[in-house]
């Protein structure tokens, strides 16, 4: 076998590869060979079939056969051979091959990039802490009690309004015929819950008890159902009782009625609170440590990254923001506050941030000696459980389909990696309030440059304003939402396609890519009123 690099250009590579025609051939009669001792063709006693029949019958599938697996062991020693390691998986194209001639094909790849590391201990960073408040607890408590709807008859013969709840009977019909599942008795509506489909519930606005009323409405051209999407509908709607919504005390009762365990009263409840606040608290803190290590290992390290991955980065990101306004049904302005263009470049650049700090994590964890063991991807899923509004199913699931767990394991190697440089950095904790803490970095970001700006218009800098104010999302993890009493502000929505850790992180496709190549082929119900 001859190797030839034909291209080498920063981190791209080319190879042509030529394999003699003499090692195909031999290996296309021993593949025969092996068959003839096993083939079964009528006329002939197992093994007994001759070669020459053999031959002629099976030696074109044997061929591609061969092919195939010629390429995949000549371009995993071609890489050992040339000692690289390539990022992703190389384009391997067959220049030229006719039978009894040398296989001749080129194999491009983009290597991954050397990486000097420098001295860790030498960061400085900050992390926020915030402790929980008694007003904290309160108004997650007050919380708990608003979210418990409670309502009772209305005696005084008044008119419904928004908030209250009825009590009715309906049926509906499309063109005379009933929906099918769209009939029902005794059935409880808070008018403005928007539990039914458009319009429904607005035209039983100042219905009486006792009162019939004929509803009209338009399903939506969305609806689950297609056949009854965007047809008008009636519906014979029956006002029996009229609701208030009743003030939800915060005692004893309302702590046993959550059914948490070891919550029996309000005490426990207000402790079972506190303890979940510290928690969602902790984490805000550990996601804005992590975002301020991350940044300044952007800030602090910069080298070339396979274009390949940044490619396949921003496919991800770029697709699940198309998914966004598919169901958002909207333009990128209004989805993203910029044009199709400033995002496509916007979020361009995020995913060369994210595939930069993911190759740069792996070789510190791959320096250092950090793996990801089977315990840890245990423990993910079931951190992962407890997220879910059904913890045993997901464990469930996760026990019963044991590869499920390596999508784990990616995010679980960064934060390996994040520990492990934590614990080497000088890091200073600094008390803030629960907003400072919740507060989205990258906003801060954006009013930070608005305001420099400001400045240097009102000065008139070099005749220009600042730089722009909108804010540039990066790929360290955003903080979590606030728990409920936290006073945290919201993230914004617009650039959670970018956020987070990636689906398929660059410092485990960095990993992954850093082995042999894979195989190559060689190529010759029940309607629903309720929206």
């Amino acid at each position: 076998m001859q190797v030839t690099e034909t291209l080498s250009e920063g981190l791209k590579r080319e190879y042509k590869v030529v394999v003699p025609a003499a090692d195909l051939d031999s290996k296309v009669e021993n593949r025969l060979l092996e068959l003839s001792k096993t083939v079964k063709m009528k006329g002939f006693r197992p093994g007994k079939v001759p070669l020459s029949i053999i031959r002629r019958q099976y030696r074109s599938a044997v061929l591609g056969e061969v092919l195939e697996s010629t390429v995949q062991s000549s371009s995993r020693q071609a890489l050992s051979e040339q000692a690289v390691r390539p990022a992703m998986q190389p384009k391997i194209e067959i220049a030229a091959y006719d039978e009894g001639k040398d296989l001749e094909y080129t194999m491009g790849l983009e290597l991954l990039p050397e990486i000097a590391l420098g001295d860790f201990s030498e960061i400085e960073l900050v992390r926020l802490t915030a402790d929980v408040s008694d007003d904290d607890v309160e108004v997650a408590l007050g919380r708990i009690a608003e979210a418990e709807k409670r309502f009772a008859k209305v005696d005084d013969p008044r008119e419904a309004k928004l908030g209250d709840a009825l009590s009715i009977d309906f049926e509906g019909r499309i063109d005379g015929e009933a929906i099918e599942g769209g009939a029902a008795t005794d059935f409880e509506l808070e008018l403005g819950s928007g539990s039914f489909i458009p319009g429904f519930e607005d035209q039983l606005i100042g219905a009486r008890a006792g009162e019939d009323k004929l509803v009209s409405v338009t399903f939506p051209e969305g609806y689950p159902q297609a056949k009854y999407a965007g047809k008008q509908a009636q519906f014979e709607v029956t006002v029996k009782e009229l609701r208030e919504r009743q003030p939800v005390a915060v005692d004893d009762d309302l702590a046993k009625r959550q059914g948490l365990d070891g919550v029996a009263d309000l005490a426990a409840l207000e402790k079972f609170v506190r303890e979940r606040i510290e928690e969602d608290f902790a984490q805000a803190s550990r996601a804005r440590f992590k975002r301020s290590l991350l940044d300044h290992l952007a800030e602090n390290y910069d080298f070339e990254v396979p274009v390949g991955m940044v490619d396949q980065e921003f496919g991800e990101i770029w697709a699940q923001i198309e998914r966004d306004k598919e169901r958002a049904d909207a333009s990128y302005q209004d989805l993203l506050g910029q044009s199709e263009e400033e995002a496509r470049t916007e979020y361009r650049q995020i995913a060369e941030r994210r595939v930069r700090l993911g190759l740069l994590l792996s070789e510190i964890g791959g320096q250092n000696g950090l793996t990801v063991e089977r315990d840890d991807l245990s423990k993910a899923a079931m951190a992962a459980a407890r997220q879910s509004p059904n913890p045993q199913q997901v464990l469930e699931f996760y026990g019963s389909n044991p590869n499920a767990l390596e999508r784990f394991r990616a995010p679980v190697y960064e934060d390996k990696v994040v520990s492990f440089l934590t614990e080497i950095a000088k890091v200073v904790e600094k008390k803030v309030a629960a907003e400072e803490l919740f507060r989205d970095p990258d906003e801060d970001e954006a009013q930070a440059v608005a305001a420099t700006g400001k400045k240097a218009a009102s000065t008139g800098a070099a005749g220009k304003g600042g730089k722009s104010g909108k804010s540039k999302a990066k790929s360290g993890d955003s903080p979590p939402q606030p728990a409920a009493g936290a006073k945290g502000g919201k993230k914004k929505p617009a650039k959670s396609a970018a956020e987070g850790t990636a689906k398929t992180s660059a410092s485990e496709k960095s990993i992954e890519s850093s082995k042999s190549p894979k195989r190559t082929k060689v190529v010759k119900k029940k309607t629903k009123i309720k929206d």
